[in-house]
């Protein structure tokens, strides 16, 4: 019995590896956080394996019922829609029982939005700190306030419709002339990286309309 973190393209579907599709070909069963999404990435590997949904909102119904299927000796993995399960995506609540029950974990390699994002910035990387996504009102200026003296690089997500109110609130914060990047469809037909400082970047997307999913890369407190 083992269950396998599986991490799954964040756009390009080639960015697969042979080892992610052999181990869904192999296991019992896979947890998909959207079966409808999962399902063409597993059309397209011609992978049968049945799929169940597991998702932020049924994973504390769920997820006794996955330990006894992992005790009862299944093998199965864990997807989510696009990169590694886990990280600002369902798999950690999953992750953790297993752990407390002895159940071994397997995490494959894979893609993951930040690194490409992070590496291309231009900014350190020797040292940096993920933040994910902000709270989206409770929380949200004591987090950013916290990072005020953070002298790691940071990273953080964001959709399309909140883009510009980050961009602004971190120039709010950090000051207007804080260097950073922002990434969006890593690894897709529209890939872009924009590099400025954040009064730059807040023009910017102002002035283009923003699409597609987002990192942003900050540059870390400089005494």
């Amino acid at each position: 019995m083992k269950l396998y973190v599986v991490p799954t393209p964040i756009g390009n579907l080639e960015d697969m590896t042979f080892r992610s599709v052999n181990v869904l070909k192999s296991v019992d069963l896979i947890l998909a956080e959207d079966t409808r999404t999962s399902g063409f990435l597993l059309k397209h590997y011609e992978i049968k394996t049945p799929m169940q949904s597991h998702h932020k909102f049924n994973e504390h119904k769920t997820l006794q019922h996955v330990i006894e299927k992992l005790k009862s000796g299944l093998n199965i993995a864990l997807i989510s829609d696009a990169g590694t399960p886990a990280i600002s995506d369902p798999g950690f609540m999953l992750v953790r029982a297993c752990v407390e029950q002895g159940i071994e974990v397997e995490c494959l390699p894979g893609a993951t939005a930040f690194v490409p994002a992070l590496v291309s910035s231009g900014l350190p990387n020797d040292r940096f700190c993920f933040e994910g996504f902000l709270p989206q009102k409770k929380g949200r200026q004591t987090r950013l306030k916290s990072l005020s003296d953070e002298s790691r690089t940071m990273i953080f997500y964001e959709s399309p419709f909140r883009i510009v109110k980050t961009l602004t609130q971190l120039a709010e914060v950090l000051g207007p002339v804080r260097k950073a990047s922002v990434s969006r469809e890593i690894s897709k037909l529209y890939e872009e990286t924009v590099r400025g400082t954040l009064a730059e970047l807040i023009e910017h997307f102002t002035q283009n309309s923003p699409k597609g999913e987002f990192v942003i890369v900050v540059a870390g407190f400089e005494e």
